[in-house]
């Protein structure tokens, strides 16, 4: 599951299709507006679109026998219970509200079998992943708040970097545990500063 295809979300979902995955779900309710061009790495034809919807069709041309399912709605509590799922999702979390990355945690944790987080302000971004998020006790400990979160344009034009260099970090730590690397990646955090 990709949750959110904004400027992290989307560059993670391409990644993912470029590296053969064979399913994914996106999750988004936003369309894509001017100011999603150039900093989000949406094109000039997909305004007006559902971001799931645009980010579905590029994934199946880089991967044409990807099984991608769009959702053109937020990821809610519910949302596991309403899907079917084969085996334990895996949950990339790319939202840009620290309520929701709570919520999301909190509803994925005791059944994922693996988590991973990208946060972006900027030029500034930090990775979070969990091998073992349903006894993971540190990911909880980096959620604070929504009055202490830093707000900042998360359209700036020189951004897309920051979120492609977050997403690549981030189908990192996921291969890294494909491949049974990880070695108990939690507590994991990497960040990185412009």
């Amino acid at each position: 599951m990709v949750i959110g295809v904004g400027a992290i979300g989307r560059q993670v979902a391409l990644q993912l299709a470029a590296l053969g995955m064979p399913r994914m779900t996106l999750f988004d309710d936003d369309h894509v507006q001017t100011e999603n061009l150039a900093p989000q790495g949406y094109w000039p034809e997909d305004l007006q679109h559902t971001k799931v919807t645009a980010t579905a069709e590029i994934c199946r041309r880089i991967y044409p026998v990807i099984d991608v399912t769009p959702i053109a709605s937020r990821f809610k509590r519910s949302t596991l219970r309403e899907l079917s799922f084969e085996g334990d999702p895996i949950a990339f979390c790319c939202v840009d509200s620290i309520v929701s990355r709570k919520m999301i945690w909190e509803t994925v944790r005791s059944s994922a079998s693996f988590f991973v987080d990208g946060r972006m302000s900027a030029d500034v971004l930090r990775v979070l992943a969990s091998d073992h998020p349903a006894v993971d006790d540190y990911y909880a400990s980096t959620l604070f708040g929504a009055a202490e979160a830093y707000v900042g344009a998360c359209t700036a034009r020189s951004t897309i970097y920051a979120a492609s260099v977050a997403a690549g970090l981030m189908v990192h730590q996921f291969c890294k545990w494909l491949r049974g690397l990880s070695r108990r990646l939690r507590p994991h955090a990497e960040s990185v500063s412009g």
